[in-house]
């Protein structure tokens, strides 16, 4: 509708006071021509607008002339009022700055469509967290944030996984947010990484502006970064599992199957009762792990390579767990345990 479009088009000069008449009509996906009528319309509507022709001239509005009415459809209410419910602002340290921007768009927004957005907030909510995951305490995440958003080096104490910590002098892509946990994108001596927020101990942002790619493309970093920790130690396995442990397995196994995979029944012989299931797990130890924690229940059937190592492992386990305990590794005051036969 037109009167979208012209409300799009004031939007988008008070943001950006002056823009050429191209780069309005690829922003509106129209002509050049609508644009200049567009802008005509709006100047007979009493809106200071006015065109500048020439090098360097365009499309203005007059300086610090503002809007009123913010022209948010019911849609557009209740999905950006539901954003404003999530937590990342206030991780951010921009929780008190998202809710005035809220409130003074509320002021503008129709009354109908603020009552349809209220409806859908008391309906829904939104949990990111993965199941039996605690939250994570990012209190550095503000200074990060401003160290990405200025372009800003960062000297940080980072704890890594096997519990060691170093300083790092990094140079921050962005940040990113996937399912409750929060990863700096950054490059440490020329190399990219990603680090989990939860283990900066502190940050501190330098003066030295951060080294950049001239054409990041921080979505893509983020999408080539996942697709490298799900594929690339992953493994495709086929397992038997008795009927009785197929629903708890297939419950397991969905925690660790590599993204947009799917667990795929076979067939399998006519007398064996057991389901044959086709699914790829994120990396071998987890796929070891799900098979050895059903026991008897499921069988590695390939690869080979794979149940070669599991077969190993569980010979290691009766080793170290084959008899009980014998007194002297007993807790203190407990009664002396004897020593029990092999478990076969």
């Amino acid at each position: 509708m037109r009167a979208d479009r012209l409300l799009r088009l004031l939007h988008l000069l008070q943001r950006h006071g002056r823009l050429p008449a191209a780069r309005l009509a690829e922003e509106l996906e129209v002509s050049e021509r609508t644009v200049l009528r567009d802008m005509e319309a709006l100047s007979s509507a009493g809106v200071p607008v006015y065109l500048q022709r020439g090098r360097g001239g365009g499309c203005s509005l007059l300086p610090g002339y503002r809007s009123d009415a913010s022209g948010l459809t019911t849609g557009e209410a209740q999905a950006l009022f539901l954003w404003g419910s999530r937590e990342d602002a206030r991780d951010l340290g921009l929780g008190p700055e998202l809710g005035n921007a809220l409130a003074k768009l509320a002021a503008t927004a129709p009354s109908d469509a603020m009552e349809e957005a209220d409806a859908l907030a008391s309906v829904l909510v939104v949990d990111r967290r993965r199941w039996f995951a605690a939250a994570e305490q990012v209190p550095v995440l503000p200074v990060l944030r401003e160290a990405a958003t200025d372009g800003r080096r960062i000297r940080m104490r980072y704890a890594a996984a096997d519990g060691t910590e170093g300083t790092r002098t990094v140079d921050p892509y962005g940040l990113v947010e996937n399912a409750g946990r929060w990863y700096l994108l950054a490059a440490h001596r020329g190399a990219r990484r990603t680090y989990r927020v939860s283990r900066v101990r502190d940050a501190v942002v330098l003066a030295e502006p951060a080294r950049r790619p001239a054409d990041l493309d921080l979505a893509a970093e983020w999408a080539e970064t996942r697709r490298t920790l799900e594929v690339g130690d992953s493994v495709e396995v086929e397992v038997a599992v008795e009927p009785d442990a197929v629903a708890g397995f297939r419950r397991l196994a969905s925690f660790q199957v590599v993204a947009d995979t799917e667990i795929v029944e076979l067939d399998g012989p006519d007398h064996d009762p057991r389901a044959r299931l086709r699914l790829v797990l994120r990396a071998r130890p987890m796929a070891l792990g799900l098979i050895l924690s059903h026991g008897g229940d499921v069988e590695l059937l390939a690869p080979a390579d794979l149940r070669a190592d599991l077969v190993s492992r569980a010979e290691g386990a009766v080793r170290r767990h084959g008899t009980v305990p014998t007194a002297e590794w007993s807790p203190a005051g407990a009664p002396p345990c004897a020593a029990g036969p092999p478990i076969v």
